[in-house]
């Protein structure tokens, strides 16, 4: 049986509610196979990040190769990249291969406060929009990745995902989740065109994960041949039924993990 296969380039959640945890459970849950390649490992749990240790740059390359050697990769997910010098060497294994389906989550800091990406970075992960075919940030993503404050408003999200367009991505969705108000809004912006998507705003306190999880639910849609308009869309239904179910798994005393296997068990 032929089977659609997306790799995620992120880093490694040992409490298993994000990263490369929560990119698998996500591929697993929506039938595409996974492969991974991990650039960083945290000592972390539901209620924050204890350590973060990065992989070298040479290794992440390394996986890369393998990876892409020998598997059809049809959509790539990419998260944590922790320093320039890994973002570089993905840049450069995403050329090599001529990496299809891109989906880039510029993460910068844990749902619980801390930084998952060196402030020296941040140029060089300017750089690597252009290699995504849809860029997902949330308001302080967007706003860090402009240097300028966040948004407040649907049109100020219009308008940074559109200077973010600018710097090469062939899509900006732009996630309103930090946002407040009943519903939760996110904005497909491409050349000429944004396609609003809305859901409930849940209240639970139980949402770590949830940018990885909306990120790689869209590869897994890429990956299975969805025009990008319905991998979103699939995709924002997903992730808002995941956190609907957070609240049944009872995991941790912090922010709990969604739960990917809402449709399962």
């Amino acid at each position: 049986m032929a089977v659609a296969i997306a790799v995620t380039i992120a880093g490694s959640d040992s409490g298993g509610g994000a990263g490369i945890q929560a990119d698998l459970k996500t591929f697993a849950a929506l039938g595409v196979y996974g492969a991974t390649v991990i650039t960083a490992l945290t000592a972390q749990n539901t209620k924050g990040v204890l350590a973060v240790h990065e992989v070298p740059a040479d290794f992440v390359a390394a996986q890369m190769d393998a990876v892409f050697g020998d598997l059809d990769v049809a959509a790539v997910k990419i998260g944590m990249l922790a320093n320039a010098a890994i973002i570089e060497a993905v840049a450069a294994a995403l050329d090599r291969y001529r990496a299809r389906n891109v989906v880039l989550d510029p993460v910068m800091i844990a749902t619980s406060g801390e930084k998952l990406l060196r402030p020296d970075a941040i140029g060089a992960l300017r750089k690597l929009v252009s290699r995504a075919r849809v860029l997902t940030p949330n308001l302080p993503e967007a706003a860090a990745l402009l240097d300028v404050p966040a948004a407040r408003d649907e049109t100020g999200m219009r308008v940074q995902a559109e200077k973010l367009l600018a710097l090469g991505a062939g899509a900006v969705l732009i996630k309103g989740g930090h946002g407040a108000g009943p519903e939760s809004v996110d904005l497909l912006v491409e050349a000429g065109a944004c396609t609003r998507f809305t859901a409930p705003r849940i209240a639970t306190k139980n949402t770590h994960g949830t940018g990885c999880t909306l990120a790689s639910a869209v590869a897994a849609g890429l990956a299975k041949g969805l025009a990008l308009n319905e991998a979103v869309r699939q995709a924002k239904a997903y992730v808002s039924a995941a956190i609907a179910a957070a609240d049944q798994l009872d995991v941790g005393s912090g922010r709990g993990p969604l739960h990917h296997f809402h449709g399962k068990w």
